[in-house]
């Protein structure tokens, strides 16, 4: 039997306008974990975009891993983990989705759960809380998803994007229990319908690969925007700027404060030099959809 895997989990973003906490879109972004066995547990992190914390006990992908196993009567075989990540911790780019998503899939191998992707889907998402960026990381490319009270999860999976994405990073955290706290509790009728219908026409412009629809009801939400825009750095500046130069349209990504466009493939290179000078302040990123999701590659014993 082998000692060491890599886990490798696609980072996300969520929503992409009304989608509110149904559609989750992979991207090519990475959390790694490097793992191998031995006689007790040690989490080495790498790099940047990673917690500070090391400590065992209390690190969230020891926790779920535990907590899994716990769920399947299973114990864990103790092992060295090295993590590194490019998504940057509390910015609406799934790194914690992420994270829950390698922790399962860790307790999968050590565990030998044998864990369908439909269970890893259900898990996920009911540690996550709602199904948009669980799914996105377990699977890649597109999901549309929904989750019944049981917590069990119905995803429609779109593999590819014709179409690629600039996501603008500001240099603030912002956690997603803040994000929420600014959203109403309660929607009148009329608008509830109104916002229903552009997440509606956004799903459907989704399957239909309609890019000019998608980036139009990209900007209808109504569902949580208007009342987190003026927690966003440059929010309304990013959106006029990015469809001055070519965007099909732009969103928050998840509860924020990322942005994220999606533009034409044909555009780019032109897109990222344009919104860099205007918008030093942020870190902007070209990115594409995740071709794949959760991905293990198994060592021999001789690595």
């Amino acid at each position: 039997m082998s000692n060491s895997w890599q886990i490798k989990v696609p980072g996300s973003t969520a929503n992409l306008g009304p989608g509110f906490d149904s559609i989750g879109l992979g991207l090519s972004l990475y959390l790694t974990l490097e793992v191998t066995l031995q006689n007790e547990w040690e989490f080495v992190h790498i790099g940047e975009n990673v917690p500070s914390d090391t400590t065992v006990e209390t690190h969230l992908i020891y926790k779920i891993a535990q907590q899994v196993a716990n769920q399947y009567n299973a114990s864990l075989r103790p092992c060295k983990v090295e993590m590194k990540s490019e998504l940057p911790l509390a910015r609406g780019l799934g790194s914690s989705a992420a994270a829950i998503v390698a922790a399962i899939e860790l307790a999968n191998i050590l565990g030998e759960l044998n864990l369908s992707t439909q269970d890893k889907l259900n898990i996920s998402s009911q540690i996550e809380g709602h199904p948009d960026n669980a799914t996105a990381s377990v699977l890649g490319g597109l999901t549309i998803s929904s989750m019944d009270e049981q917590g069990n999860v119905d995803t429609l999976h779109i593999q590819e994007m014709d179409a690629a994405f600039v996501v603008f990073i500001p240099n603030v955290e912002l956690k997603t229990s803040d994000s929420r706290g600014v959203l109403p509790s309660q929607l009148e009728r009329g608008y509830a319908v109104r916002a229903s219908a552009n997440a509606n026409m956004l799903a459907a412009s989704l399957i239909a690969k309609d890019y000019v629809r998608i980036g139009r009801y990209m900007e209808a939400d109504l569902f949580h925007e208007p009342f987190r825009a003026k927690l966003i750095p440059n929010y309304n500046e990013i959106h006029e700027a990015a469809k001055l130069a070519g965007a099909y349209g732009t969103a928050l990504s998840g509860a924020g404060p990322t942005l994220i466009s999606i533009i034409p493939l044909s555009i780019k290179q032109q897109f990222i030099e344009a919104m860099q000078k205007q918008f030093s302040t942020h870190q902007i990123v070209l990115t594409t959809g995740a071709s794949a999701g959760i991905q293990v590659t198994t060592y021999s014993n001789s690595k």
